[in-house]
């Protein structure tokens, strides 16, 4: 029976990768900051990244399905023997790398330097690594983009954006994220290498806004505003401390396609994810009824 290290095992990736390898037969340790229950198949070990100090001595493969930069930092200093590593990152590696915002260009650098430092370990002790990048996360109600505007069209029972909001998006469902991450660990083809790993449709930011709210009852209104009484709007929005995350740099980006190329990742281990078919279960997050 092949054993798997898992690290963000109650993560929106994470746990539909555990049902993946649970049904495979697999044996699982996961990795949870939590108090979570072992079932069969599946012992949990408590702690946290970089300083877990109580992992297996020797496992088939780690999957690292939370922060990469805590992983990179972990795996570099770990004692364990492991052949395969597959860890998620995020296009935002590139996405952000220019970013007017310094916030997110750190976070690029972060991205960058935990994805060299998981090759570099990986080398030295002879495994192989992939890193998976995806785009826009949704289908748990946890991701900090979709999930958050559903949530704030259902309070304010409208939803506002500037004209133009015409960039591109393909966001991916976190079942095809998991996935990924379970195929790829036994294709040769991909080790050593980093994916993008976009959603099955490019579809327009207005348009990907209007699907979410659609799945709400009653639906929100979407209004589209000239960009200046959108961006004065957003600054009175987060002086009353009405939203977040919704910072100038990301404002802008809504005008510029964000598109990756999902060919490379579907030839190595076959990657076919969904097209953008939401439902406002894949948005409920900490228990919000969409239907109130």
């Amino acid at each position: 029976m092949r054993h798997a290290l898992v690290f963000g095992g109650t993560g929106q990736i994470g746990a539909p990768l555990l049902d993946r390898l649970h049904e495979a037969g697999w044996r699982i340790t996961a990795v949870t900051r939590g108090n979570v229950l072992d079932r069969p198949g599946i012992q949990w070990l408590q702690g946290e990244l970089p300083t877990l100090a109580d992992a297996p001595r020797d496992v088939d493969a780690i999957f690292s399905c939370g922060p990469l930069d805590l992983f990179a930092q972990w795996y570099a200093q770990a004692n364990i023997d492991c052949p395969r590593v597959v860890a998620f990152g995020s296009t935002s590696v590139d996405v952000k790398r220019g970013s007017a915002d310094p916030a997110e260009r750190a976070v690029a650098e972060r991205l960058r330097k935990g994805e060299t430092q998981v090759f570099e370990r990986a080398a030295a002790v002879g495994a192989n690594a992939t890193l998976l990048r995806p785009t826009l996360v949704y289908g748990a109600g946890r991701d900090h983009t979709l999930t958050r505007i559903a949530t704030l069209a259902h309070r304010w029972r409208r939803f506002v954006l500037p004209r133009n909001a015409n960039g591109l998006r393909q966001p991916v469902h976190v079942c095809d994220l998991a996935d990924a991450a379970f195929d790829c660990c036994d294709a040769p083809a991909s080790f050593g290498k980093a994916y993008a790993l976009p959603g099955g449709e490019r579809i327009a930011y207005r348009d990907m806004v209007e699907r979410v709210l659609m799945t709400l009852h009653p639906p929100p209104r979407l209004y589209e505003v000239p960009g200046l009484v959108f961006t004065a709007a957003l600054l009175g929005a987060r002086a009353l401390g009405k939203v977040g995350g919704f910072g100038d740099a990301a404002v802008a980006r809504m005008r510029t396609d964000l598109v990756f190329d999902p060919a490379p990742a579907a030839k190595d281990f076959g990657y076919a994810p969904r097209r953008f078919r939401p439902t406002a279960a894949m948005f409920r997050a900490h228990g919000a009824d969409f239907d109130a």
